[in-house]
């Protein structure tokens, strides 16, 4: 009865927004189905909406939901509404929805999209993956897609499938579109301002990456419901092999741009650690809207009914002989004022480049230039004005403002687009890969070098 009274809405929702965005069904009689159709499954995790908060060409206004009963996927769907309903440039998805146990069954056999986007529970998501591959269908998922040594064999299988089944197999890498992130990248090309990157050490690595993050938090303006899979390591996986993933796909990313990466030679993993955040029963209401632990959870539960969630990690590695760290921290909730934050250095041999978002910057990234060595003075400022002179071409109005030895890049508030922005960044530059045919010749084996750093480290720390 309730899968009858799925589809019913579904039906109900489709007529409705046949009804008052006559623009919109016109455009689609005049020029037919676009190319692309999203299948979203199983979609526990708000990135999965995030992908269609605002309209994507070459992607079918028709989009297409497979899950199991529960509250995700009605989560999901209410969030989507709110894209559809919103005043300021809204979207018109229409959501055909399938609620079963046999949910992943039936969007196989079905098959109405050719775009799977899986980003949820984490336990199955690689099966979900080579199988989807396997059926010839395109994957965009959010990361993390392997979250074990296990998974990550299967993954390698995944990404030969794609190759031979001529579909694309992408994860969503929202950091590379991020401003400060972007403009470090740039700097760090530019070696009359920046020299060469450190070999670094362990004690002084050549590049740190360093994320913080908050369980309470919101998201499109509202408060975040979290599933309670998500403080279940076993199913959302550690903080070792989950948003450890973006830190890691930002320093290959930004220390050998477009250059590709053997995990099996480039990369030796020499440090690894996890620890916990404690979660009380109120706490853990408030984010879940729960009263009470589900019996997965019970093997986390130590004194007074804590939750001991192991979200936190840091890993130690060299990336073709450069040391590098990265760490993930996540809190309950941000102070006031805050938001989930990211510290970054590139040490050079003339100049470090630093993101800052602590409260000295009011929480917002900020990039700053640090002379270093016995460059001097005049000779640092020449070349960074030559630099911001570069960067006018792809980023006018750049500036800089100088305190002490240290000196802040200034970045117009038009390049800040916000994180949630990010997804739909990523979305359009994966359809363009697909319109294409291809990806660059780096992005598989970078894809497989990140996971598999993130994955040997969670091994290691096991021990």
């Amino acid at each position: 009865m309730k899968i009858v009274n799925i589809v019913f809405t579904a039906i109900l929702l489709l007529f409705m927004l046949s009804c008052s965005s006559p623009k919109k069904e016109s455009m689609k009689e005049e020029t037919g189905k676009a190319p692309y159709q999203l299948m979203t499954l199983d979609p526990g995790h708000f990135h999965a909406g995030l992908i269609q908060k605002t309209h994507l060409k070459d992607l079918d206004d028709i989009a297409y939901v497979f899950a199991p009963e529960g509250p995700d996927v009605q989560d999901h769907l209410n969030r989507i509404n709110g894209y559809n309903e919103r005043a300021d440039n809204p979207t018109h998805w229409v959501e055909e929805v399938y609620i079963g146990p046999d949910f992943f069954e039936k969007m196989i056999q079905d098959k109405p999209g050719n775009i799977m986007l899986v980003a949820g529970n984490n336990a199955k998501k690689t099966q979900y993956i080579k199988k989807a591959i396997e059926e010839g269908i395109n994957v965009l998922s959010d990361k993390p897609m392997s979250i074990n040594a296990v998974d990550f064999e299967m993954l390698k299988e995944a990404f030969e499938l794609a190759k031979q089944n001529n579909v694309m197999l992408y994860d969503i890498m929202t950091e590379r579109f991020e401003v400060t992130i972007m403009i470090q990248r740039m700097l760090s090309q530019m070696p009359d301002l920046f020299g060469d990157l450190e070999q670094g050490t362990i004690d002084k690595p050549a590049i740190t990456k360093e994320s913080v993050h908050h369980f309470f938090k919101y998201v499109s303006g509202s408060p975040l419901k979290r599933p309670a899979w998500f403080f279940d390591v076993t199913q959302q996986g550690e903080g070792l092999v989950d948003v450890m993933v973006h830190l890691l796909d930002m320093i290959q990313w930004e220390c050998y741009p477009e250059q590709i990466i053997d995990y099996k030679n480039d990369i030796k993993v020499l440090e690894a650690k996890s620890w916990s955040t404690e979660l009380t029963p109120s706490m853990f209401e408030r984010v879940t809207h729960l009263e009470e632990y589900p019996d997965y959870l019970s093997k986390d539960i130590i004194r007074d009914s804590v939750l001991n969630v192991f979200s936190n990690g840091e890993i130690n590695y060299t990336l073709k002989g450069t040391h590098a760290k990265t760490s993930v921290i996540w809190n309950y909730e941000a102070p006031e004022g805050a938001k989930d934050t990211h510290y970054s250095i590139m040490r050079g041999t003339k100049a470090n480049l630093i993101i800052k978002q602590g409260k000295e910057e009011g929480y917002q990234a900020t990039l700053y230039v640090e002379r270093v060595g016995d460059v001097s003075n005049e000779s640092f400022l020449a070349s960074l004005n030559q630099a911001i002179d570069k960067l006018q071409s792809t980023h006018p109005g750049i500036s800089l403002e100088q305190d002490g030895e240290t000196i802040k890049i200034n970045i117009p508030d038009k390049y800040k687009v916000g994180h949630e922005a990010h997804f739909n960044q990523v979305a359009r530059k994966y359809l363009n890969y697909l319109k294409e045919g291809k990806m660059p010749d780096w992005e598989v084996p970078n894809m497989l070098a990140k996971y598999y750093t993130s994955t040997k480290a969670y091994a290691m720390s096991r021990k």
